[in-house]
């Protein structure tokens, strides 16, 4: 019997009540035309309903697109995702106490498929203690009505760990590049391979189903074994999609060079233009030592690739990416998570199990609030909820951490003038405050372990201090009282040997 079918076919076949895993990382490898399939037909016959629907990364352009097609009420129950920003239609379910909400890190979800495909009781890991995710703290619940436990602290040999309990998944959604009549699925087009495999053995050894959407159909045994990663014994069903709800990613709708089968010139790289966010990449950058295994997470952090490659020195690190990316120049905004000219892809659980055993030598993350005690939230805001991602698996497992962002924010105007930085107008948000809203990084928890940790902004430079944060350089042309400690609610620790930052930076 053939697995090819149309993806009104495919809204059928799911039950009501099933747990759906689906793929993806923001736009790449999401199956955009099976949950754009799904909400269709709910809007039409108000089937299926009551799904449970599990991702790792944030998958959404903010807007319409990804998993902001399955926020419907009804249609879902309850939601485990690793960043909800991206999906701003499900958010507002879960602020609303609409559904039940839970946010984990993305490492974890993607280890949590795993372990579920070969009969684990569940994901233990130290990722998440002394965060909100603890169940000390909240277990990850975002809301009111979600009250289940699915967060435990554990003691093995003495040590505390986390252990994420397993579940059956019912359905897969995955997506590739191609599909042989047997159901392999091959990625040659794809900027990576992710976490497809893990979701699609997990479904298949729940009792659940596989199906996948591809761009194409080719004859039985004709793709290339290497860069089939999906075997079609475990694939139930294939989709072709229309070209709209295929494309590489959701800012490219086809770069070759994001999927290694071309090299793009270095010239051809976008730059970063001059600004606030300028001097924070330039500065974060000299932290960089040659040979550095390096991480750079969405926002600000990205820039710091394309200032290493205009300053001519980006041979000096080696750049990696969660989705599995090693190599070449992440791409960024709705390309998050390819990189141009990689040189080399593996899948996305592969890359956490490396940067969780400590493989990074050091990782740039952004900061939307930092308080007394170093502590970083960027998860969530009031009603805003952005997620963590694999923000706590990074900051947690990497030797040093470098939390970029500017000292306030909200209409905040610089200007340079002979290498001295001027802040023209202030921003009307403070981001270091007392206590952050909620913890994502934790400021104790990485004292005890003994990490170095910085936080850079355009007009100084904090480190981690044994109590809370110190400031150790403050840019040319900045008055400490006023610009500084004037825009923050406490009082941080100042250096006895503060520095000027590098003027080359303020050029």
């Amino acid at each position: 019997m053939s697995k090819i079918i149309s993806s009104d076919h495919v809204v059928r076949i799911i039950k009501d009540g099933s747990t759906v895993a689906v793929g993806g990382f923001v736009g790449m490898g999401h199956p955009e035309e099976l949950t754009g399939a799904i909400e269709d037909y709910f809007l039409k016959h108000g089937k299926p309903v009551g799904l449970t629907i599990v991702y790792a990364a944030g998958q959404g352009d903010g807007k319409e697109r990804g998993i902001n097609h399955l926020a419907h009420e009804g249609l879902v129950k309850r939601v485990i995702g690793g960043h909800w920003g991206l999906a701003p239609k499900m958010v507002r379910l879960a602020v609303e106490n609409k559904i039940e909400a839970y946010n984990f890190p993305q490492g974890v979800i993607t280890h949590l498929y795993r372990d579920i495909a070969a009969k684990k009781p569940g994901t233990i890991t130290h990722v998440g203690i002394c965060t909100f995710v603890d169940p000390r703290v909240s277990g990850g619940k975002i809301n009111s009505c979600t009250t289940e436990d699915m967060v435990s602290l554990i003691k093995i040999d003495g040590s505390e760990w986390l252990y994420y309990r397993a579940f059956p998944v019912d359905v897969a959604l995955i997506r590739g590049t191609s599909a042989d009549t047997d159901g392999n699925i091959s990625f040659e087009k794809e900027c990576g391979s992710l976490e497809m495999l893990a979701i699609a053995q997990a479904a298949s050894n729940s009792g659940g189903i596989v199906i996948a959407q591809v761009e194409r159909i080719v004859e039985n045994h004709t793709l290339n074994p290497w860069m089939v990663k999906v075997p079609g014994i475990i694939v139930d069903y294939v989709v072709v999609a229309q070209k709209e709800n295929h494309w590489q990613t959701f800012g490219e709708e086809y770069n070759p060079s994001l999927s290694g089968e071309i090299r793009m010139p270095g010239d051809a790289i976008p730059k970063i233009a001059d600004g606030e966010r300028k001097i924070i990449c330039t500065r974060a950058l000299a932290e960089i030592k040659d040979n550095d295994v390096v991480n750079l997470g969405i926002g600000l952090p990205e820039g710091i690739s394309m200032v290493a490659n205009e300053k001519g020195v980006f041979g000096r690190m080696n750049l990696t990416v969660e989705a599995g990316t090693n190599g070449g120049i992440p791409a960024g905004g709705l390309s998050f998570g390819a990189s141009f000219n990689p040189a080399c892809i593996i899948n996305q659980p592969s890359q956490f199990d490396f940067y969780n055993g400590g493989g990074l030598d050091i990782a740039f993350l952004g900061m939307a609030q930092a308080d007394s005690k170093g502590n970083v939230n960027v998860s969530k805001f009031g009603k805003k909820l952005a997620g963590c991602g694999g923000f706590i698996d990074i900051t947690q497992n990497t030797k040093k951490v470098v939390f970029c962002g500017t000292l306030t924010s909200g209409g905040l105007e610089i200007k340079i003038e002979d290498k001295k930085l001027k802040i023209v107008t202030e921003g009307i948000h403070r981001k270091f405050i007392n206590n952050v809203e909620q913890i994502t990084f934790s400021g104790d928890y990485a004292r005890e372990k003994n990490h170095d940790v910085l936080y850079i902004t355009e007009r100084c430079v904090f480190k981690l201090a044994g109590q809370g944060i110190m400031i150790i350089e403050i840019a040319p042309g900045i008055d400490l009282e006023r610009d500084i400690l004037g825009n923050i609610d406490f009082k941080p620790e100042i250096s006895p040997k503060l520095k000027i930052m590098d003027e080359e930076i303020f050029a």
